[in-house]
C-alpha cells in the first residue's frame, strides 16, 4: 500500500498547536500597530514568533538576521519542538560556527504565513475567533520583510550587521536591502533569485494542486476536523524535494537500487530506494507543517519579482544602498541556477555596491546550502569576518560586556 495513506491524520494538528502556542519567543503587535500588506489589506493584531542566539552587544551592532527558506521556521539552531531534530541550519549557526553565536546576536523569525507561531492561516483570527484558513490575505515576500522589520525595531536594533538566507530566505535578503537600505550593513543571499521563473511557478502549482485535491483539505477549512490533508501535503513535499536535489546526487545515493528486496514485487509498493526516500520525506513533513501555510509561502515566492517593483530594473532596487554583498550559488542547483545569481551580481555592480560572488562546486543540488559543504562554510565565515572588520566588531572574544 502507498505508505502515506496510513499516516495519522492528527499529526498536522501540531501545526495548529504551535500556531497559537509557539515553543519560542513571540511578539504580539497590538491592533494599533497593523501590518500593511501588498494585497491592499492590513492584519491586526498579529504575531511574530522568533528565536535568538548569542548576546546583543552594548552598541547593538552585532545582530544577524537569518531568513528561513520555504518550509523552514525560527528554529535555526535549536532542537525542533515538534520533530526533535537539530535546527535546520545548525551546521552554520552556533558557537564557533561560521555564523558564530559567541560573536553575533542571531535572530530568526517565523515568516508571516507560516505555522510556527507567526500569524498564518493556522492562527486564530481575533475578529472571528476561528482559524484564519484562506481568509488570511495572500502574503508576499515584502510582507514577510515588513513584519521582520517591525520585530527588529521592537528589539531596539537600528541596523543589522548582516541579513542572511538561502532560497526563499535569499529573496527576503534582497527585499531587505531594497526596502531598508540604511538598515542592512551586509547581506548574504544564497542559492536564490530576484524573481521566480516559470518553471519554479509550475512546480509550486503542482504542489498546491496536490494539497487542494486532497478531499480532507475541504476548501482550506480543515481545522478541528478528524481528517487532515496529509496525503496531498505529503505529495506536494515529495514533488518539491526532487527539485532540491541534483540528478548526480540522486544517482550517486540511490541509482536504481531496490529497497530491502532482491527483485521487483511487480506492484506499486516502494520497490526502489528513491521511492522509499521520497515517501519518507513526504510523511515526515506533515508532522510539522500546515497545508494552508504551504499554499501561502509558495505563492509568496511565485509573486516575487524585485525588478518589477522598480520599473523592470533590478539595479534600481539597490540604488542608494551601501550594503556589502556576498552572493553564493551552487553548480548543481537547477532550481535557482548560477545564472540567477549572476543577474543579481550584475545589478549590484550597476548600482555600484561592493559585491563578491562565489559559485561552489558541488553535486548536492539546491539543498547544498543546508548541508556540511566546507567551501560554503569557509565563504560565509570569510565574508562575515571581512564585514566585521569593516564594521569595527572585534574578533575572537565576545563584545557582550561592552
Amino acid at each position: 500500500m502507498f505508505g502515506i495513506q496510513n499516516h495519522k491524520a492528527t499529526v498536522s494538528n501540531e501545526a495548529f498547536r504551535e500556531a497559537e502556542n509557539p515553543s519560542s519567543l513571540v511578539v504580539h503587535f497590538p491592533p494599533d500597530t497593523p501590518l500593511v500588506m501588498d494585497a491592499g489589506l492590513t492584519i491586526s493584531p498579529f504575531s511574530i514568533a522568533y528565536q535568538t542566539y548569542g548576546t546583543l552587544n552594548a552598541t547593538r551592532s552585532n545582530a544577524v538576521l537569518v531568513c528561513h527558506a520555504l518550509t523552514g521556521d525560527q528554529h535555526v539552531a535549536n532542537a525542533h519542538p515538534v520533530t526533535g531534530k537539530p535546527g535546520w541550519w545548525s551546521t552554520m549557526v552556533g558557537p564557533g560556527r561560521p555564523i558564530d553565536t559567541d560573536r553575533y546576536f542571531v535572530i530568526c523569525s517565523n515568516v508571516i504565513g507560516g505555522c510556527m507561531g507567526s500569524t498564518g492561516p493556522a492562527s486564530v483570527n481575533p475578529e472571528t475567533g476561528k482559524v484564519w484558513g484562506l481568509d488570511l490575505p495572500v502574503v508576499t515576500i515584502r510582507d514577510m520583510v515588513r513584519a521582520q522589520a517591525m520585530l527588529v525595531e521592537h528589539l531596539g536594533i537600528e541596523t543589522l550587521f548582516c541579513v542572511a538566507g538561502g532560497s526563499m530566505g535569499g529573496m527576503q535578503v534582497l527585499q531587505w536591502v531594497a526596502s531598508y537600505p540604511d538598515r542592512v550593513f551586509s547581506a548574504l543571499p544564497i542559492a536564490t533569485a530576484s524573481k521566480h521563473s516559470a518553471q519554479n511557478i509550475a512546480f509550486h502549482e503542482v504542489g498546491r494542486q496536490a494539497v487542494m485535491a486532497d478531499p480532507d483539505w475541504n476548501g482550506g477549512r480543515y481545522a478541528g476536523r478528524a481528517g487532515q490533508p496529509v496525503k496531498g501535503l505529503a505529495v506536494a513535499r515529495m514533488a518539491a524535494h526532487i527539485t532540491y536535489l541534483s540528478e548526480g546526487a540522486l544517482q550517486r545515493k540511490f541509482g536504481r537500487k531496490l529497497q530491502d528486496r532482491n527483485a521487483p514485487t511487480f506492484s506499486f509498493d516502494a520497490d526502489f530506494q528513491i521511492e522509499n526516500y521520497l515517501r519518507y520525506q513526504g510523511s515526515s513533513f506533515v508532522d510539522r507543517f500546515d497545508a494552508n501555510s504551504y499554499l501561502y509561502v509558495t505563492r509568496a515566492c511565485d509573486y516575487f519579482d524585485l525588478a518589477a517593483d522598480y520599473d523592470g530594473s533590478l539595479a534600481r532596487a539597490f540604488l542608494g544602498a551601501k550594503t556589502r554583498f556576498c552572493v553564493v550559488s551552487f553548480t548543481s542547483d537547477w532550481l535557482y541556477p548560477t545564472s540567477d545569481a549572476r543577474a543579481i551580481v550584475h545589478a549590484l555592480n550597476a548600482a555600484s555596491l561592493p559585491v563578491s560572488f562565489v559559485e561552489i562546486e558541488t553535486d548536492k543540488g539546491h539543498d547544498a546550502f543546508l548541508l556540511d559543504e566546507p567551501d560554503f562554510m569557509a565563504t560565509t565565515r570569510g565574508f562575515l569576518e571581512s564585514a566585521a572588520r569593516a564594521r569595527g566588531l572585534s574578533g575572537g572574544e565576545s563584545e557582550n560586556s561592552r
